[in-house]
């Protein structure tokens, strides 16, 4: 029985010619990611260990991202944490303020994770980098602790879906769409444990930005990675970000799939999901008035530099409606710096947004945009639960860069063409 692109690079990891879904492996890691929340964790469950020295100072990545710049004591202390750890262990990959940005925006822009690498993250959307053709999942704040010192970890094989993609998207339809979709259409549990692996002649028509954000919520639908074959869009896009060596991983013909679904790019509309579940979507146009109070545009999810240019070409000329908060977040240093160069936080500010340095805050309910109760919010996010984004009254619909802008202007979840 063949295997699927997950189950190669596993199996590459472990020194093993072949792996089955069940199968229980010890895996060699390229990456280890932790941020200010889930790292200081790990490094006082290191601190227990008789060996307390890291496997490769090269291969651990620390991102102060979820409350940075500092919003109060304690998130001070646990950056504090970390940027001493870092320190004392002359860590490389270190990021603090001033070149920081959303952990996974940043790793990719960084070129710290490239194809055929297995990397664990202390973070559920570490699953970002199967865009480019890698194993990445997040783990628990104790296992990156392992992680960091053995520099291995353990794993169940997972077993795979397979998602044809075909045809190409029509006008302000993106991966966010895509995602979202598909997780309406399997359910927050439908990939429970199981490798998404995307496939088909539609993804020569999703830029890195799409494919990025179809990962980053494979969690979304409890799969334990999403991944995409590497084809000539990736490897520009590794050349041009990093100087580490790739490895192309392919699924064999034979690969055994639980099941096998296909998505027709063409037929999608732009998509939202409604509190307070991610499979809770509905397309534009199929729902009635659904006033915001709010409008993030962000996120590790949707905060690159090709968000922004979609959220300015909307904003562009047009203000935020009156009694309406809209929120940029650029995911990175690099990405404001961008933004900056082509004029568009000029258009932010001047359709009545605020622009706010890379940080992951409003979408775990942490700062810069906390809800109060009965009020509502169209976000880029990744999480609409009950509370997320702060009171356990108010509400997130998740939706696109593209229709989140249009919502700022016109105080109700829209979509561009309705402006």
């Amino acid at each position: 029985m063949g295997m699927t692109m997950t189950q190669k690079i596993l199996a590459a990891h472990a020194g093993l010619p072949q792996v089955k879904a069940g199968q229980l492996i010890e895996a060699g890691l390229d990456l280890v990611l932790g941020n200010d929340i889930t790292a200081p964790v790990a490094i006082n469950e290191m601190k227990k260990m008789k060996n307390q020295s890291v496997f490769d100072k090269d291969k651990i990545a620390l991102i102060m991202d979820h409350f940075i710049p500092n919003k109060d004591i304690k998130s001070a202390e646990n950056c504090k944490c970390c940027r001493e750890f870092a320190c004392s262990h002359e860590l490389s990959n270190y990021f603090d303020v001033g070149e920081m940005g959303i952990e996974h925006a940043l790793i990719p822009e960084k070129g710290l994770a490239v194809a055929g690498d297995a990397i664990i993250g202390a973070d559920s959307h570490t699953c970002t980098y199967g865009a480019l053709g890698a194993f990445s999942t997040g783990v628990g704040s104790t296992d990156m602790a392992a992680g960091m010192v053995t520099g291995k970890a353990w794993f169940k094989v997972p077993s795979a879906l397979k998602f044809v993609l075909t045809g190409k998207p029509s006008r302000w339809v993106s991966g966010k769409d895509v995602i979202l979709h598909i997780i309406g259409m399997i359910g927050v549990d439908g990939a429970l444990y199981k490798s998404m692996e995307f496939t088909g002649d539609g993804i020569a028509s999703l830029s890195m930005d799409d494919r990025f954000t179809i990962c980053n919520m494979a969690i979304e639908a409890g799969g334990k990675n999403g991944i995409f074959p590497v084809d000539d869009l990736a490897v520009q896009y590794m050349k041009e970000h990093s100087k580490r060596e790739y490895k192309i991983y392919e699924a064999d013909e034979d690969a055994e799939y639980d099941a096998v679904y296909t998505v027709d790019l063409s037929a999608l509309k732009p998509t939202v999901s409604f509190p307070h579940l991610p499979e809770n979507t509905r397309e534009i146009g199929t729902f009635g008035d659904v006033k915001i109070d709010q409008a993030v545009i962000g996120s590790c999810t949707n905060g690159r530099i090709s968000d922004m240019r979609v959220a300015a070409e909307i904003l562009k000329g047009r203000k935020v409606a009156k009694g309406v908060r809209c929120i940029v977040i650029p995911a990175t240093q690099s990405v404001y710096l961008q933004a900056l160069k082509e004029g568009l936080l000029e258009i932010f500010i001047e359709a009545g947004a605020v622009v706010s340095t890379p940080t992951c805050g409003p979408c775990l309910g942490g700062y810069m945009g906390i809800l109060a109760a009965g009020e509502r919010c169209v976000s880029t996010t990744n999480r609409n639960f009950v509370g997320r984004m702060g009171h356990v009254d108010s509400e997130v619909y998740l939706a696109s860069p593209a229709v989140a802008a249009a919502s700022a202007v016109a105080g109700k979840i829209c979509c561009p063409c309705e402006l």
